[in-house]
C-alpha cells in the first residue's frame, strides 16, 4: 500500500521548491518590493488560490527567501574556510573574497539580506536569526584566532561591551577593543562589496579593475582587524 501522507509530503516540498525558484527569479528580475505572488502563480500555471496553500503570504516568501539566502552565504563560507590554510589574516581574506564572489554570482540575494530593508515587511525573528547570524559567528571565529587581544578603551567598553555577551560570541577571547576593529574591518569589506554591485562609484566598467580595487579595500580590513 503506498505511503499516501510521505508522498503528499513530498509533492507538496516540490511544488515549494518550486515557488521559491520561480520567486528567486523575480526576485533578480524585478526586486523585493515587487514581488507578487499572483505574478509566481500565473508563471507556474496555478490559480492564486491554490500557491496560497503552500506560501500564505508576501511577507512569508520574503522570509523564505532570506533564510535560503544566509544560509547559501553561510553554506560557501564555511567551505572556504574549511578548506583554508593559515588564520587571522589570511582566514578574513578567505571570508571576505567568498562573500564577494557569492554577491556577484547572486546580487539579488545580497541586496535583499544587505541592500535597503523591503518596504512594509518586518523579518521575524525567530525565523531569521539562526540563519542570519551564522556568518557572524564565522566572523566572530576568525577575529578570535589572534594571539593577543589588548585591553580595551573606556570608551570602547561603553560602545562594544554590551555585545560581548550575545550568544553569537560564545566563548570568544574578543574584547570590546577587538571588536571594534573588526566590526569596523569587516563593514569596510561590506562596504566595497556593495559599492561595486550598486555601482555607487558609477558604472562598474569606470573601475580600471575592479578586483584590485576590493583587493586594495581588503588590504586596509585586514590591517585594521588584525590591529586587535
Amino acid at each position: 500500500m503506498p505511503d499516501v501522507p510521505g508522498l503528499r509530503a513530498r509533492n507538496r516540498a516540490a511544488i515549494e521548491s518550486e515557488i521559491l525558484a520561480v520567486a528567486s527569479r523575480h526576485l533578480a528580475a524585478y526586486g523585493a518590493a515587487a514581488l507578487s505572488l499572483r505574478a509566481i502563480a500565473r508563471e507556474l500555471g496555478m490559480v492564486s488560490s491554490a500557491v496560497y496553500r503552500y506560501v500564505e503570504s508576501r511577507d512569508e516568501l520574503l522570509t523564505r527567501l532570506i533564510v535560503a539566502a544566509y544560509d547559501d552565504l553561510a553554506d560557501r563560507c564555511e567551505a572556504a574556510l574549511a578548506a583554508a590554510d593559515g588564520t587571522g589574516g589570511e582566514r578574513f581574506r578567505v571570508l571576505a573574497r567568498t562573500t564577494r564572489a557569492w554577491a556577484r554570482a547572486r546580487p539579488h540575494d545580497y541586496a535583499l539580506i544587505y541592500g535597503s530593508p523591503v518596504p512594509g515587511y518586518h523579518a521575524p525573528a525567530e525565523r531569521t536569526t539562526a540563519a542570519g547570524t551564522r556568518v557572524p559567528r564565522l566572523l566572530v571565529s576568525v577575529l578570535g584566532e589572534r594571539a593577543e587581544h589588548p585591553a580595551p578603551e573606556p570608551l570602547e567598553i561603553a560602545a562594544f561591551g554590551g555585545m560581548l555577551g550575545d550568544p553569537v560570541f560564545g566563548s570568544s577571547p574578543l574584547t570590546a577593543g577587538s571588536l571594534r576593529r573588526g566590526l569596523a574591518a569587516w563593514t569596510l569589506v561590506l562596504g566595497a562589496i556593495t559599492t561595486e554591485l550598486f555601482e555607487q562609484l558609477g558604472p562598474r566598467d569606470a573601475f580600471l579593475d575592479a578586483d584590485a580595487f576590493f583587493e586594495l579595500m581588503l588590504d586596509d580590513a585586514v590591517r585594521l582587524a588584525e590591529r586587535g
